[in-house]
């Protein structure tokens, strides 16, 4: 196994970090928000759960142990000497191991879906759909204002949706009213 090639540069830019709270993430949400925190995002829905015998509906991670850190590496880095319950998710490629990194636009619209928290909202895994099938478009209005992703239809919905997929992670979509949408290339 290779090791990634490291820049001063990639070591001191801010981007999100897809990581791994290995059977923790509650931890690491209580660490990241405290005094040496970062900035983080969980993916969470709610569903149905049975606790100490009581059903229940509760908010909770969309994919355990799934956290996404905005930060530099240096700044992740020095943090996880403190906690080492995170690790960084890499991916082989051709060149060798990479972090997996998501681009700063592509993760505001991912949280923007995400964080509605609605009925309806839908996640992917990345082979379950194609977004090169659909039209590339920006939502002018309405709660997802300003979301950039993919307009297409989703097998199971009635409905057109638009879709924001985070490469090799997972993707999101939601129902948006037609009038809303503009057309980008």
């Amino acid at each position: 196994m290779s090791t990634p090639i490291t820049t001063r540069e990639d070591l001191t830019r801010i981007q999100w970090f897809a990581m791994s709270a290995y059977k923790n993430e509650k931890k690491a949400e209580e660490m990241l928000k405290g005094k040496d925190g970062l900035e983080y995002f969980i993916p969470k829905h709610y569903a149905v759960r049975v606790y100490h015998g009581v059903k229940s509906k509760r908010l909770v991670p969309v994919i355990p142990n799934l956290v996404f850190v905005h930060a530099s590496r240096k700044q992740i880095t020095d943090f996880k000497k403190k906690y080492n319950f995170l690790q960084f998710m890499m991916w082989e490629k051709s060149t060798g191991l990479k972090y997996i990194t998501v681009p700063d636009d592509q993760m505001d619209s991912f949280i923007q879906i995400a964080s509605l928290h609605e009925e309806d909202t839908a996640y992917y895994k990345p082979d379950e759909i194609d977004v090169r099938k659909g039209t590339r478009v920006c939502i002018h209005g309405g709660k997802l204002d300003g979301v950039k992703g993919v307009f297409m239809r989703v097998k199971g919905k009635r409905n057109r949706r638009v879709v924001v997929m985070l490469e090799g992670i997972m993707g999101i979509s939601a129902e948006v009213h037609p009038d809303l949408i503009e057309v980008i290339s």
